[in-house]
């Protein structure tokens, strides 16, 4: 079974950043959690790259500017 299937969702991640805007993430709130904070540990500018939950497209997102991450139900 491949996950996203309709019987195997996919979990997905809500990040918010300074600016109010909220990101729905592919990925579970740990493996979330552990992307922003490998790029705040990298070097000066280094973004956390995710794909969008309902686009598909990728983002990349500056880890000092998260403020919050909280995990949808898959």
């Amino acid at each position: 079974m491949t996950p996203g299937s309709e019987s195997e969702p996919i979990a997905s991640t809500t990040v918010t950043v300074v600016t109010g805007q909220r990101y729905e993430i592919r990925g579970s709130p740990e493996t979330v959690e552990a992307a922003i904070v490998g790029a705040s540990r990298g070097s000066i500018m280094q973004l956390a790259w995710f794909t969008e939950a309902a686009s598909g497209r990728s983002i990349a997102i500056n880890p000092n500017h998260v403020v919050a991450a909280e995990g949808a139900a898959p």
